[in-house]
């Protein structure tokens, strides 16, 4: 007879609320589509299942007995579906320090809302993990160089500050102006680092740039005293090294914060963490 699921829960949404009109917000269709949809089902089984004469919607005699096994069905198919949503994963890489409480609420959103689960992998670089497919979607900072035929959702910018050694010099300063930081060794971090060389114009930067590969290794050169560094403002929140001080950076630029995703891959789950993620709540 060729009846498909779509005109089975668009016949239950109408019994359950006796109303055409409610059964199509519940189904987010018109109410147009909806009448057709249930208007199929009746041709393709050739029986009246609604009583429409009446104000209310109301089930014919075949129509009420046709309902009870369209729930069995629809109830059976959701407890399968709900054993396999538990076991789909979506994997959302990061390079350090996922931003809070952003990262928090986007998970939670997202796993209660389908049932998935989100594999939190860290890894040096987000974006070539995700040309490798080694991770759905990748969050980044600062501005990047969007791989081709990738996606990117801004979410929000977070604030700079500045950070050196208990030894250094502007430890006692207190706070450092974003334009005197060319005064000052610089420490970067060249795989995911969200502040550089190439952050002011050529005739502002830095004289001297040491370079690392990785967070940790970007840590612990500064703390080491070789430099300062330069991050978002949650580092301070987050690390905890007894040989580093964070000192407020002035007239610093913000530095955005984005996820970036193949359009290709896992796109209802995608899609679904976009939408978890767009009104979770900024970090403070």
């Amino acid at each position: 007879m060729d009846v498909e699921l779509r005109h089975l829960r668009a016949f239950a949404s109408v019994a359950r609320h006796h109303s055409f009109s409610r059964a199509a917000e519940e189904l987010l269709i018109t109410q147009p589509a909806l009448s057709r949809t249930i208007a199929q089902l009746e041709g393709k089984l050739s029986v009246r299942l609604l009583d429409r004469s009446s104000r209310h919607v109301k089930l014919t005699d075949t129509g009420a007995e046709f309902l009870v096994h369209v729930e069995r069905v629809l109830a059976t198919l959701d407890q399968a579906l709900a054993v396999v949503s538990h076991r789909v994963t979506l994997r959302l890489g990061f390079s350090w320090l996922l931003p809070d409480p952003w990262a928090q609420q986007t998970v939670s959103r997202f796993e209660e809302s389908t049932g998935a689960s989100v594999d939190l992998t860290r890894t040096d670089d987000p974006l070539q993990a995700l040309r490798q497919r080694s991770v759905d979607i990748a969050l980044v900072r600062g501005d990047v160089d969007v791989p081709r035929g990738a996606r990117i959702m801004r979410l929000y910018n977070e604030p700079r500050i500045a950070v050196c050694s208990e030894r250094c010099d502007l430890a006692r300063l207190g706070h450092l102006d974003w334009t005197d930081v060319q005064y000052w060794p610089l420490v970067v971090n060249t795989v995911s680092g969200t502040t550089g060389p190439w952050s002011w114009p050529v005739d502002e930067r830095p004289a001297q740039i040491i370079e690392t590969a990785n967070y940790d290794e970007w840590l612990e050169t500064v703390a080491a005293n070789r430099g300062i560094g330069i991050v978002p403002e949650v580092a301070q929140r987050r690390t905890q090294h007894p040989a580093l001080r964070f000192v407020s950076l002035i007239n610093a630029p913000p530095s955005p914060v984005s996820l970036i995703h193949f359009p290709d891959a896992q796109r209802t789950l995608i899609r679904r963490f976009l939408d978890a993620a767009a009104p979770a709540a900024a970090p403070e």
